[in-house]
């Protein structure tokens, strides 16, 4: 029998709203990264995992390439995902 699909919603602290779907994998979490560079400018990069833990991992592999890439800062956030 096949998965339901459903459609999963980030909402982020600065009020960004993220819709993922229609999928029938079983992310819990969205996490962001905001790259922010020498020259002023920023890059975003996101994904969705399948827990919490899994997406706070993220934060470790980000300040490795915050130091590669030679970012001025980053900021990094996990929201749990809300299904509509």
């Amino acid at each position: 029998m096949a998965r339901k699909k459903r459609y999963l919603t980030a909402t982020m602290a600065d009020g960004y709203v993220k819709t993922i779907g229609p999928t029938a994998a079983p992310f819990t979490h969205y996490w962001r990264i905001v790259a922010h560079l020498h020259d002023g400018k920023t890059e975003v990069f996101w994904g969705h995992a399948a827990s919490a833990k899994e997406a706070a991992g993220k934060k470790a592999l980000t300040e490795q390439a915050a130091r590669r890439h030679g970012w001025k800062r980053f900021d990094f956030e996990v929201v749990e995902l809300t299904e509509h």
